[in-house]
C-alpha cells in the first residue's frame, strides 16, 4: 500500500466520523431541547467525567486517555453550544494560563470574556452576566491563590468542577536561531521557573524583562526584532508567534489547580466526588478539633483545610475553607452538614479529579 492509498483510507474514516459527529450532534440538538424546556442545567462535569472513564476502559487502540479526553472534550464543548451557547469568564488576559485552562474544558467555539481580576470573573458570575468564571485557586509551587478563597466567603457562588492543569512554558520567537536574540520578556514567575533554561542557552547575562503578563510578553516578542518571549502555548499560538521550545519549566511537576465557578449550580452525583464547604466555628476550645473529629468518625476523608480571617469589626477571628471527599447527597456527609446548618456554607460538590 503506498502513500496515495494511506491518504485515501483516511480520507474514507474522516468521512465516516464527520457522519457518526453529525449523528450525535442530532441527538444532542432533542437533549437540548428536553433540557430547555425543564430548564435543566446544560454542562454536566460528572457526565463528561463518565463518559471518557467508559471510553478509556473499552479503548484498544493506540489512543492514550489524555488524547481521548483532548478529542472528546472539543467534542462537549461543540455538543453543550449546540444545546444552549454558553458565556465563560476567566483570568485574563488572552493567552493567559487560565485562558487555557477555560478552552480546554469549554472548547475552542465558546463564547470567552477575558476580565482583568479574579473579584471581576467572581462578580460576573454573582451577577448571572455569565454562566461560568474560570479562576486559579492553589498552585503546589506557590501556594493558594487567596483572593480566589477569600471571594468564595464573599459572593454566592457555587463551585462546578475542579481542573488540574500542569503548566508549561514555551519559548517562541520571530528569530530563526538563537543568536539573534538578544532580550526575553515574560512574567516574574515564568523567569524564576525556567531559570535553567535561560541559563543553559543563553547565559547569565541575557536581559530579561518582566511584565505584566506572558501574554504581554508575547505581543512584545512579536513587535520587537531580536526578542523571545516566555510564555503559554496558547499565547504563541494566539498571536501567531512561533515556538522554539516546549516545556522549558525547570521542574516538571507543576500544576495549579482552577475552579470553575458559577451560580445556583449542584452537580449530580458521580462516581467519586469532592465538596468544598465554609465553617466558621465558636470560639471555645476545641471546636474545631470536635468539628473535625466528627469526618473521622462517620468515615470521611479531608483534603484540604484553610484558614482565612472573617473580617468581623475589630476582632480576630477565623472561617475555614473545607474540602472533603464524597457529595453532599451522600447520607455521611448529610449528617455533617444539617447538625451544623448554622455554622456552614456549601460551595460545591464536584468530580474529584485532584
Amino acid at each position: 500500500m503506498d502513500l496515495n492509498d494511506l491518504r485515501n483510507k483516511i480520507d474514507s474514516i474522516d468521512d465516516q466520523l464527520l457522519t457518526l459527529l453529525n449523528e450525535r450532534m442530532q441527538v444532542v440538538k432533542s437533549v437540548g431541547e428536553l433540557k430547555r424546556a425543564s430548564n435543566a442545567i446544560i454542562y454536566r462535569p460528572e457526565r463528561e467525567k463518565a463518559i471518557v472513564d467508559r471510553l478509556e476502559s473499552i479503548n484498544t487502540g493506540l489512543l492514550s486517555r489524555s488524547a481521548i479526553e483532548a478529542i472528546f472534550l472539543e467534542i462537549f464543548a461543540v455538543s453543550r453550544n449546540m444545546e444552549l451557547p454558553e458565556r465563560i469568564a476567566f483570568l485574563g488576559p488572552e493567552g493567559s494560563f487560565t485562558h487555557q485552562a477555560a478552552e480546554s474544558r469549554f472548547g475552542a467555539t465558546s463564547e470567552y470574556v477575558s476580565l482583568k481580576t479574579i473579584k471581576s470573573v467572581f462578580e460576573s458570575v454573582d451577577t448571572e452576566r455569565v454562566r461560568f468564571g474560570v479562576v486559579p485557586v492553589e498552585n503546589n509551587q506557590q501556594g493558594s491563590v487567596i483572593e480566589t478563597i477569600d471571594l468564595l466567603g464573599e459572593l454566592d457562588v457555587k463551585i462546578v468542577a475542579e481542573l488540574p492543569m500542569p503548566i508549561h512554558f514555551t519559548f517562541a520567537s520571530k528569530e530563526d536561531r538563537l543568536e539573534k536574540i538578544t532580550k526575553i520578556y515574560s512574567k516574574d514567575i515564568a523567569f524564576r521557573q525556567c531559570r535553567k533554561f535561560i541559563v543553559d542557552y543563553f547565559g547569565e547575562d541575557i536581559p530579561l524583562v518582566e511584565v505584566a503578563s506572558t501574554s504581554k510578553a508575547t505581543q512584545l516578542a512579536l513587535e520587537n526584532e531580536g526578542t523571545a518571549a516566555i510564555c503559554s502555548h496558547i499565547a504563541a499560538k494566539l498571536y501567531d508567534l512561533p515556538v522554539l521550545f516546549e516545556n522549558i519549566e525547570d521542574s516538571q511537576s507543576n500544576f495549579t489547580r482552577f475552579l470553575i465557578i458559577s451560580k445556583n449550580f449542584n452537580n449530580q452525583k458521580g462516581l467519586e466526588d469532592k465538596t468544598s464547604i465554609l465553617l466558621k466555628t465558636s470560639n471555645n476550645p476545641g471546636a474545631l478539633a470536635s468539628f473535625l473529629k466528627e469526618f473521622e468518625d462517620v468515615g470521611i476523608n479531608l483534603t484540604k483545610l484553610e484558614s482565612r480571617p472573617a473580617r468581623e469589626g475589630d476582632s480576630f477571628k477565623y472561617w475555614f475553607l473545607v474540602d472533603f471527599d464524597g457529595h453532599y447527597l451522600d447520607d455521611n456527609v448529610q449528617a455533617i452538614l444539617k447538625k451544623h446548618e448554622d455554622s456552614i456554607r456549601f460551595l460545591g460538590s464536584y468530580v474529584k479529579l485532584c
